[in-house]
Order: structure tokens, then sequence, then C-alpha cells
């Protein structure tokens, strides 16, 4: 059994639970079949196994550096790992086949790069970029644009980057000072420095597609003066690119993924007089944001998929770890033979635990995949529904992910004892790993603000509507069942709690205090989708025998009788409009 990933676990959600081979009636989809499915899936693990996974450590213990030339040197295995990557075709799996894609269902592709996420995730984020930021690029740019960058990203002949933050401005994009000038070519000379660029710089790929946000003049204040350019390391007639590596920052998780901080047009490769480093204006001046967007929405959920990857394989460790590893007796009988740690009920605990959630976050991440393609291949009020379900999840199914799955990854390495500090084993390297994607792509903070600010507000409440008629659906259908009356029980009342709680919230016309505890409300709404995606699975299963189903009833027994009961004294903090963060002065911490 491999300790990355279930393949009988994916092809439960896959097949049974999200049924999308049905996804093949479809036009866009027509021409694959459960067949073609399974056969990428196998050929993912096998590559993710054989070239990603042996990788990970030695990436991990030789994180890159800049050699006297100034280039970025990493281990040669990570190179040779990418390339198989890339000969296999997997990065334009769910890429138009006019542009030499698969055509493949968005929730397979996902699917199919859990294993590549679980195997090496400081190798996978180079090409996880890429293709979003092709993606991107795909929507928004120009015919010429996508034969000059797109088609060599998907061909993984170029790798692409997304060019946000800056020394002085995180995630406050609006305070960028990164400036575009206008050239008489129609092309921008882009002055500035970026900060946090993973993959910014590296010898792996013929070239580096960095998008990057920077205002133009006359754009008006704040984010409305951001406009979008792709600013390649190398130009189409192969001429360096005034793009200058600064230095590499050293991570403690992610250590082979390269993270640059990056100089636009400081003259390091042309001449002063001709300064800035050439841009090229995607879409139109001063709607940059809304393009990136695009991007950001797609990587949220890919972070989500990859901090559950990490998790699914720390999880998969200490089960078999638990399995193997013999100290104490049971407790029911002190005189008897030593038994397999499994047997303890506290180890017990701890890997439930871990199973509820890495198995919960692996189902919401893949149920919103399917959103994606409902949405690309319908019109109308169902094109509309599944886009406004995708816009109220996505902060949670980013955010939820890499707060527990992370939590089950602590776990991983508890099972394990003292083996599990030490870098003999996998799972601490799993914990440091996934303790970046809480940061990454908007921490708890920016997404809770986001959820609540804005998502379950937007549209007079829509989103949050439509998301509790979604879960009522389910708890209706589960209350025909004796077995899940209970759990609907419970569910029902606590999403009405959280949904007469956001009335009280923006009732108070106080925006501020609003929105001062709204990483509390994300986690609460989180733990609720959670319990409603595992009350969906345990409709699938039935009454279904064997022990993978027997595993899920347990899983889902552990979530709503240990996770689901935290949430009512979150919501009654919320309805409190509390005020303890707002009021503390800064002088006092």
């Amino acid at each position: 059994m491999s300790t990355l990933m279930s393949r009988r676990d994916l092809e439960f959600l896959l097949y049974e639970w999200l049924e999308v081979d049905s996804l093949t009636s479809r036009a866009r989809f027509a021409d694959h079949s459960r067949e073609t499915f399974d056969a990428v899936m196998d050929l993912s693990a096998d590559i993710a196994q054989k070239c990603f996974a042996p990788v990970n450590k030695k990436g991990d213990a030789n994180p890159p550096y800049v050699d006297a030339t100034g280039q970025v040197v990493l281990p040669s295995e990570i190179g040779d790992g990418l390339a198989q990557f890339r000969r296999a075709g997997l990065l334009a799996g769910s890429f138009d086949e006019a542009l030499g894609g698969m055509q493949l269902p968005t929730v397979v592709n996902r699917a199919a790069m859990t294993w590549f996420q679980a195997a090496n995730a400081a190798m996978s984020s180079y090409y996880f970029l890429t293709a979003a930021n092709a993606n991107l690029l795909a929507r928004f740019g120009t015919a010429e644009q996508i034969d000059s960058w797109v088609r060599p990203m998907l061909d993984g002949r170029f790798t692409g980057t997304m060019c946000l933050s800056e020394p002085q401005a995180g995630s406050s994009l609006a305070d960028i000072t990164t400036k575009a000038v206008a050239q008489a070519d129609g092309t921008y000379r882009v002055t500035g420095t970026k900060m946090w660029i993973s993959g910014g710089d590296h010898e792996l790929t013929d070239n580096i597609v960095h998008l990057v946000l920077a205002k133009v003049a006359g754009g008006g204040s704040g984010v409305k003066g951001i406009s979008l350019f792709i600013v390649p390391k190398y130009l189409t007639d192969g001429t360096r690119n005034d793009v200058a590596l600064v230095g590499l920052n050293h991570k403690m998780g992610h250590r082979a993924t390269t993270n640059a901080l990056l100089n636009f047009g400081d003259g390091t490769y042309t001449p002063t007089a001709d300064s800035g480093a050439v841009g090229y204006l995607v879409g139109t001046e001063h709607r940059g944001l809304a393009y990136m967007f695009h991007m950001m929405n797609e990587a949220r959920i890919g972070v989500g998929l990859m901090a559950t990857a990490l998790g699914y394989a720390g999880y998969l460790a200490s089960l078999e770890y638990a399995r193997t590893r013999v100290q104490g007796r049971s407790i029911a009988g002190e005189d008897s033979a030593p038994v397999a740690i499994i047997e303890h009920a506290d180890v017990k605990r701890m890997l439930l635990a871990q199973k509820s959630y890495v198995e919960g976050a692996l189902a919401l991440g893949l149920y919103c995949s399917k959103l994606v393609d409902e949405a690309e291949t319908t019109t109308g009020p169902e094109r509309e529904r599944a886009n406004l379900l995708l816009d109220i999840l996505t902060p949670i199914t980013k955010s939820w992910p890499s707060q527990w799955c992370l939590e089950a990854n602590n776990l991983a390495i508890q099972v394990h004892g003292g083996y599990g500090y030490t870098t003999e084993f996998d799972v601490e390297q799993y914990y440091r790993d996934n303790r970046l994607n809480p940061i990454h792509e908007g921490t708890h903070g920016i997404q809770g603000l986001d959820l609540l600010g804005r998502k379950v507000t937007m549209h007079d409440g829509a989103g949050l509507t439509l998301l509790r008629d979604t879960i009522d659906d389910t708890i209706r259908r589960a209350r025909t069942t004796p077995a899940l009356a209970t759990y609907a029980d419970e569910l029902a009342t606590t999403l009405d709690q959280l949904v007469t709680v956001t009335a009280r919230i923006w009732s108070a016309q106080d925006r501020a205090a609003s929105l001062a505890n709204a990483s509390i409300y994300l986690e609460a709404a989180g733990h609720i989708v959670i319990a409603w995606i595992w009350l969906d699975q345990l409709l699938c299963v039935g009454d279904l025998d064997g022990a993978f189903y027997d595993g899920k009833r347990s899983a889902a027994q552990y979530f709503f009788r240990y996770e689901l009961p935290r949430v009512a004294p979150q919501l009654t903090l919320l309805a409190q409009l509390d005020r303890t963060t707002l009021d503390t002065d800064p002088t006092w911490l």
C-alpha cells in the first residue's frame, strides 16, 4: 500500500461519490472515459513514487543556492524528475486540445496532482504555479501572448510565477510601488521589487514567465491603478530581460522550491538609458487585480489540496508506523504480551482525527474542483449556481485544510513518538512543508475577511443562502436514513446557528466589530462544511460492507462527536461581537 495517497479513497470520491465519469456525457470531455481517467491516475502515481518521492529528502537537505556566476543551483535529480513529468504531458492535463492539452476534467487532473504534492511538495510547486499562470493567460491573453508564453509553459519548457508582494507591502496590494510606463512600441517598462516569488529564479527550464502586478499612471489610487504584465526572464529573441535575482529566501519547509527577491528594471541587464524590464500588458490597463484573482482563486484551491496531500501522506505514514510499532500492553490486561501501538485508544484517537481531517479535506477539494468543471461546461442558472457556490467555498477550501491537515501532521509526529521528531522519518518534513500553506495565497485572516466581509454578503447574501440550501438538501436526505438522522439533526442545528449569527454580526452596523473575529467565523463555517461533506459521503456509503466503508463511518462519527461540537461556543462568541482584540492597546502587548 502506498504511504503517499490512498488510491482507494480517490476512486471512492471520484467515481462512487462525485460520479465524475458522468462528465464524459458533456462535449468537452466526450473523448474520455473512466479508463482514461484511471490511466492518468496510474501514470501520476507511478512518476510521483519513482521520480518525486525519492528526491524529497535530498531537496530538503540541499536547498538551492546562488553560485559564483549568479546562477541558482539545485540537486540535479529535481530537474530529472521534472523532466519525467514534462515528458508525460501532465502539465497540460486540463487545458484545451487546441493548446496541446488533454481536456481532462479539472477534478480528475487535481486528483492526479495530489500524488505529486504528497510525494514532493517542493518539486510539485514549480509546475503547480506554472499551470495557474498559463490558465490566466489562456483566458485573458492575446493570441500572440498565448503562442509566445502559454504553449511553451504547457510543454514544460517554461515555468511561470505570480509576482504580487513587495518588501514593504506583503498582502496589502494597494500599497505596491512597482510601476509600468507605456512605450511607443506597445510594450511597457516595469520597475520595482517583488518578494516571496516561488520559482522566481532557477535553471530548470529555458525561461520563466513572471506575471507582475504594477501601477500605471492614471488608474487612480489603491488597487484601482494596478495592471498586470507578462515580464519574462528572457525575451522572445533570447535577450536577457532586466529581471535580476537579488537573493533567495531560506524557508523551514518547501526548501527545494526557490523563493526569490527580484528586482525589475534596476539596470542589471539593460543600459540605464533604456531602464526598465520589458513587460507586456495583459488585457486592459487598471484591471490587473481582477485578472490576477483568476490565478489566485485557482491557486487557493490548489493550496488547500497541497495541504491535504501532505496531511494525507503524514496520516498514512503514521498509520503504517502504528501498525508495526510494538510498545506497551493492553489496559484491559496488564499481564498480556506487548501490542502494536495501534491497539491503544489514544493512538486510535489521533489516527481517527487525522483520517477525519484529511479525507474530509480531500473530498471538499475535489467537490470544488468538480464545480469548476460544471461552471465551464454549463450555461444559465446551472453555471451561475456552480460559480456562486465556488465563490463562497473557496476561502474555506484554502484555509480549512491548511489549518487542520497541518494538525494532522502534528498528530502524525505524535503517533511516531520521539522518532517522529527526527529527520530519519518523513513526518517531520511533512509538517515543515505544510506549515507554509496557512500563509500561502492569503493567510487565515485574509480568507476570513474574504468569507465574512465579502462572500456571505455578496448579492444580498445569495452565496450563503445557496450554501445553506445545498447543505439542507443533504440533511433532508440523511434524515430518511435512521443511522444518519442524529448527524443530520446536529448539523441542521449548527447550520441554523451559523445563519442566525451571521445576520447578528452584520446587524450591528459596526464593520470593525463585525470583522474583528473573522478568522473564528472562517474556522466555524469550515467545520460545518466538512461535517456536511462527511454526511454526504455517508449517504453514498449507505450500508455497503467492508473495512473501507466501516472506516468512512468511523471517521465521520469521530468528526460529529469530537469536532462539530467545537463550533457552538465559537458561534456564541461571534454573536457577542466581542471587542477584546479591537480594544487591546498595542502598548499592553
